[in-house]
């Protein structure tokens, strides 16, 4: 049921390879870089955690370190954007937006500067570091600046195309990336455009609307379904099939592709590793509630902190997991009218 106009990877269920999303960032950079003498990346002392030390190591004189000052480095990069450069800021996405999240309303998202934050270790998959350093709350409070635009990509292929694409827009730009590595699931001609959600398995059953490298899980959930998914009298005894779609921008929303599947499937689930309220979860409970009401369950973080643990522990234990989607799915099946 896999989508024929999408090509994801030949091994997407057969021990795809593992890759941090953040590595697609730096790889991005310096495309982005090669392309345009405009741009240039700063960092608050955390060059190689956030993989901008690829682009230091490629355009020296275009790098910045900021030491730790995440206030200062969002005010000099609207400042390097008025006179034209195109600034990429980068430091873990718990520091910034989550230190300097005034300076970005003000400075960057209020004057509409060309300024690209680049948040790194996102997500409850950051690990031991603890719920200081898991940034959950970050797409809520960046989408809700006006003029940003919200990006999250689910592999690192995608994050070096999201990177690439930002560079290439006028405007404020989020990109949330994780810390551990992750499936790779999707091919450098699998298609990105900004502001456009891809449907990546096709269904009429139910959709899952998702993000960031919990896609995978999504994928993984839809296949579930669709081999073992006899779930009996309950749902007529037949398989489910589900429509699954790479939600990546959260912020412009691709309303038309959510509305569709709304209207196709008739359920919705969402899935992030994020805190589902204001996240992509409250994004698109806006849009349905707006116009087309829909029984939807939302995967997330549930109003909690994380903790300090292994990403696959905490990831389980937080049920952002394939199984725990498909329970979901369950439930949201027997709430369809």
């Amino acid at each position: 049921m896999i989508s024929k106009t999408v090509k994801l990877s030949s091994s997407l269920f057969n021990n795809p390879p593992q890759k941090p999303t953040r590595q697609g960032y730096g790889e991005g950079l310096v495309e982005a870089g090669a392309a345009d003498e405009s741009v240039v990346v700063l960092c608050t002392d955390l060059t190689e955690s956030t993989r901008s030390n690829l682009f230091k190591e490629a355009y020296p004189k275009r790098f910045v370190q900021m030491g730790i000052s995440e206030q200062a480095m969002a005010g000099i990069a609207a400042g390097m954007a008025l006179t034209g450069k195109t600034p990429f800021i980068s430091s873990y996405a718990a520091f910034s937006p989550g230190r300097n999240w005034e300076q970005i309303r003000t400075l960057i998202g209020l004057q509409n500067t060309n300024v690209k934050i680049g948040g790194a270790h996102a997500g409850i998959s950051v690990g031991p570091d603890g719920a200081t350093h898991q940034a959950l709350e970050d797409i809520a409070t960046m989408r809700v600046i006006p003029n940003m635009t919200v990006l999250v990509p689910c592999d690192v292929h995608e994050a070096r195309k999201a990177t690439v694409a930002a560079a290439l827009m006028t405007g404020p730009v989020y990109l949330r990336f994780a810390r551990a590595n992750s499936s790779v699931f999707t091919t450098t001609q699998t298609p990105f455009t900004i502001g456009k959600a891809e449907v990546y398995r096709d269904g009429t059953d139910v959709a899952i609307i998702a993000a960031g490298p919990i896609l995978y899980e999504a994928l993984k959930a839809a296949e579930a379904l669709s081999k073992s998914g006899r779930v009996g009298s309950a749902f007529g005894g037949k398989r489910i099939e589900v429509r699954v779609i790479n939600c990546h921008t959260i912020k412009p929303l691709d309303k038309k592709t959510i509305l569709a599947a709304a209207k196709d499937c008739g359920a919705i689930v969402t899935c992030e590793e994020a805190q589902i309220i204001g996240g992509l979860g409250g994004a698109v409970a806006e849009c349905l509630a707006e116009h087309h009401p829909t029984p939807i369950e939302r995967i997330g973080m549930q109003d909690c902190y994380g903790e300090s643990g292994e990403p696959a522990e905490l990831l389980e234990h937080f049920g952002l997991t394939a199984p725990h989607i498909v329970k979901a799915v369950q439930r949201v099946l027997r709430r369809k009218k």
